[in-house]
């Protein structure tokens, strides 16, 4: 930049790394730990729950939930999460991050406790207070996505920036693998104090009615770590860039950063109004559209395509596992047993790719880059998609499942380090202050639209063409194997529009944005762009 900084951002900029800042990071990434916990152990239970509310007198198989509940069971807390991102999004810009950041983890531990208490007469009725609980949940997660990125990003110095916003969303990692070993955990409690026989050897004993009240422990423990983190989030002042960037009070902002950086910072009141005097422009205006137009498609549109196949592989590879033979067939096990078996295949996965790719992330983009991480991430997603669509029938004859599980963790570990984080990270950097949070929630919520679609569409998608080998209730689909195609379709697309996303490594927010006095300067990769007025 021509123009120096602000004092309380280059101090910002340039502190050191230190306590703070790694305080900061277990107080956000808690939260994501709990968004994590959340969002995916109901793929852990969702067949428990068929056995107990549908049971089918005489069937073959165990019950299972109809097509419109399982669509609604998993895929309302996206609904919610995606309505939580745009609304606190907007709230962080409009009040501030920190008056809104205690808010949303209290209605996760609200929610999280009353999902597990979902009561009613009826199966319907117990299914309809879950997903009411469950989508109240997703609402609140859906907060904590743009404000911890925001605040981390706000907080962080320029040259680690990058690890730092990706080690809170790495805290998600650790969630999906402690939602797998408290499922293992509690399924193991169950099953050693209650022995059932297999559903082929008796239907109505391989579901004890105690049964019941294992679901409602996995999702009610959720609440216990936002808990713990609350009254730490409590204790964060509001982040200096926001108080004196869009709140104008940079006297706070020094006030508040000297206690933390502990460092003594003094601003001159005709120098802040110097820097932040221009004009301002809002979301819709022409001058957003030519400065941030195609960065926020960017982003919203990987963030989009990421999530339909991310989501669709979590919260389905039980599907896939089943389908390889790497879990029994339903009708072989017990209640208790089929969800120690999905929880142990999705730990596996979990602790092999999805826990080692965050901390790539975390260890390598300040050194590779935001750009290169999301190019090469979303290339390896596609390479690694088609090379199981294939030779699809290869992978799933006997010995060769191993093998299938290898290459499906590599998609996860491609996945999370590449776009999963970098998602994440890059919409939280090259907004300006005051839409900062606003445009993150945009981005985010596009990526539960893409969830809703993966988790709602691939129910369906990935149903054996045969009719009679479809799920009970469900109509013929286009089978696994089309649907890793359409998969890798998607993951190329979002090869395409990660070209629109700028680099971000080693620069200052402000730099960035062109924030500063309301400079009409905009960094992308290939340099400064000088735009019209």
């Amino acid at each position: 930049m021509a123009r120096d900084q602000l004092q309380v951002l280059n101090a910002l900029d340039g502190a050191k790394t230190q306590l703070y800042h790694f305080t900061t990071i277990l107080i956000a990434g808690m939260g994501f730990f709990t968004d994590a916990y959340d969002l995916f152990c109901i793929s852990l239970v969702t067949k428990l729950l068929g056995r107990i509310y549908y049971y089918r007198p005489g069937s073959l198989d165990p019950g299972s939930l109809p097509p419109n509940v399982a669509a609604a069971v998993n895929g309302v807390a996206f609904c919610g999460t995606l309505s939580g991102q745009l609304f606190f999004g907007w709230l962080g810009d409009k009040m501030g991050r920190k008056r809104v950041y205690g808010v949303t983890l209290m209605l996760m531990v609200i929610f999280s406790l009353a999902s597990g208490l979902s009561f009613g007469h009826t199966p319907r009725g117990v299914m309809a207070t879950l997903c009411f609980f469950r989508f109240w949940l997703g609402f609140a997660i859906g907060g904590d996505y743009p404000l911890s990125a925001t605040i981390m990003s706000e907080y962080a110095n320029k040259k680690t920036r990058g690890a730092f916003i990706a080690a809170v969303f790495a805290m998600q990692g650790f969630g999906i693998l402690t939602g797998g070993i408290v499922t293992l955990i509690v399924s193991s409690v169950f099953r050693a104090l209650f022995h059932t026989p297999a559903y082929q050897d008796n239907p109505m004993a391989s579901t004890p009615a105690e049964a019941d009240y294992v679901w409602r422990i996995i999702l009610m423990l959720g609440a216990l770590p936002a808990l713990i983190t609350y009254y730490w989030r409590m204790k964060m002042p509001e982040t200096a860039r926001y108080t004196a960037l869009v709140s104008k009070n940079s006297k706070q902002a020094a006030s508040d950063m000297s206690k933390v950086l502990q460092v003594e910072i003094v601003e001159d009141p005709e120098k802040v109004e110097e820097f932040t005097g221009g004009k301002e422009f809002g979301l819709f205006s022409r001058e957003f559209l030519l400065r941030h137009g195609m960065h926020l498609l960017g982003t919203a549109m990987c963030w989009f395509v990421l999530d339909i196949a991310y989501y669709s592989q979590n919260l389905f590879q039980k599907d896939i596992f089943t389908a390889i033979n790497w879990i029994p067939k339903a009708r072989t096990m017990s209640a208790l047993e089929e969800v120690f078996r999905i929880a142990r295949a999705q730990t596996l996965i979990a602790l092999c790719g999805t826990v080692p790719g965050y901390w790539f992330t975390v260890g390598l983009i300040d050194v590779v880059g935001r750009f290169r991480i999301q190019l090469v991430g979303f290339l390896m997603m596609t390479v690694f998609m088609l090379g199981l669509a294939v030779p699809y029938h290869h992978w799933t004859t006997p010995g060769n499942h191993t093998g299938f599980v290898v290459m499906y963790a590599f998609t996860f570990f491609f996945a999370n380090f590449g776009p999963n984080s970098t998602t994440f990270i890059v919409p939280a950097e090259i907004f300006p202050a005051r839409l900062r949070s606003t445009c993150h929630g945009i981005s985010a919520a596009a990526g539960k639209a893409g969830a809703i679609v993966g988790s709602f569409g691939f129910l369906y998608a990935a149903q054996n063409r045969d009719k009679t080998k479809t799920d009970h209730g469900y109509p013929p689909g286009i089978g696994i194997r089309n649907a890793l195609f359409l998969l890798a379709g998607f993951n190329f697309v979002g090869v395409i529009f990660t070209l629109l996303v700028p680099e971000t490594k080693g620069k200052s927010l402000e730099q960035l944005t062109g924030e500063i006095n309301d400079d009409k300067n905009v960094e992308t990769r290939s340099g400064t762009q000088t735009l019209p007025v």
